[in-house]
């Protein structure tokens, strides 16, 4: 029985053609890196790289067509519709069949694809991610949200700890796709952010598994300032309490550790009114416990910023879903109306 089905992996693996899909808006100077990056991809370039230009008002086009003669690249133009349904006109435009999405603000290690490669050799799935990375080149600023992000103590390493290998909920910023899968979900919905976990419990629902390639990571330049991140993440939390309504059974007490976070650390300011200084001793230990890992990760002034990025990530996040909780539970409006800035009219 093994035998046959290493049989029918290799087989598998011999017919799979990787299809890079890529939107992006108003980036060409990260579409430059990323391009610069697929050059030193190592192995076989037997792939193509699909670029769609999301309504951009400062397009792509000039930096793509330096690289037509070092790449396969297919590059598309069309109004701005959304990450979401953008990735899904590439998609159903790309030769391949099978689709790795990535974020415009990524950077590919030469390993990458033959990580993913041998991956799915092992082990084939239908849909896969891959965990983000701060690059040495990065700002201290984008360490220090790379950090809160990615870090044990901020958010348990969800985004790409060894632990969660299996029924891994992949990031859309580095995240693979079969094109089986992709014609029996109809792919991204319309909601941003959370089309990628939206994406992946329906892909759960009939019976797809996926899984974290923890060897196929990209380096992730993310936001690059302190509003943009907040607004990010405040986002973030703001789309989880509509998927839960979605999907119920994917309701996790989890999700309320931000929030329960921000009320603690309030009550906890408030307590020194009344001379109780426990709490909020507590919560310096924590930072500083955060300061010394990113102190030995990065240097002194990640280790700095990283605090107020763990503090905007934790109140925008925990805020944004109590007031998204909130909402839907004493309204009778749809997430739609409640929230249209987080849906794209498609």
């Amino acid at each position: 029985m093994a035998f046959v089905f290493s049989l029918f992996t290799f087989v598998l693996m011999q017919e799979v053609s990787f299809s890079f899909i890529i939107p992006v808006y108003n980036r060409p100077e990260e579409i430059k890196e990323l391009l610069d990056s697929f050059i030193q991809l190592e192995g076989e370039h037997d792939f193509e790289i699909v670029i769609i230009e999301d309504g951009s008002s400062i397009p792509s086009d000039k930096i793509i067509r330096d690289y037509s003669n070092k790449l396969d690249i297919s590059y598309y133009q069309k109004k701005n519709s959304g990450p979401g349904d953008s990735r899904n006109y590439g998609m159903r435009r790309a030769k391949g069949n099978y689709y790795i999405i990535l974020d415009s603000d990524c950077i590919l290690p030469s390993v990458y694809l033959t990580n993913v490669k041998k991956s799915l050799k092992d082990h084939y799935v239908d849909c896969f991610g891959g965990p983000d990375a701060a690059h040495e080149s990065f700002t201290s600023l984008q360490k220090a949200i790379d950090f809160s992000m990615t870090s044990f103590i901020t958010t348990g390493g969800i985004r790409g700890s060894k632990n969660s290998v299996d029924e891994f909920q992949p990031r859309s910023f580095n995240m693979g796709l079969s094109k089986k899968a992709f014609e029996a979900t109809n792919g991204f919905g319309n909601i941003h952010p959370g089309e990628d976990p939206d994406l992946t419990i329906r892909l759960k629902k009939l019976g797809y598994k996926t899984k974290l390639i923890p060897e196929a990571f990209v380096y992730h330049k993310r936001r690059i300032s302190w509003s943009k991140f907040y607004k990010q993440v405040n986002k973030f939390g703001m789309t989880r309490p509509i998927l839960n309504s979605w999907y119920p059974e994917t309701r996790k007490i989890t999700y309320w550790f931000p929030t329960m976070f921000l009320i603690a650390l309030v009550s906890s300011i408030v307590a020194l009114i009344f001379d109780v200084q426990l709490p909020i001793m507590l919560f310096a230990l924590y930072f500083t416990l955060a300061f010394i890992m990113a102190l030995i990760k990065y240097n002194l002034v990640v280790a700095l910023f990283t605090i107020p990025a763990i503090l905007i990530q934790f109140f925008g996040y925990g805020w944004g879903f109590l007031k998204s909780t909130l909402a839907l539970l004493f309204t009778k409006k749809t997430p739609e109306q409640l929230f249209p800035y987080l849906f794209f009219k498609v």
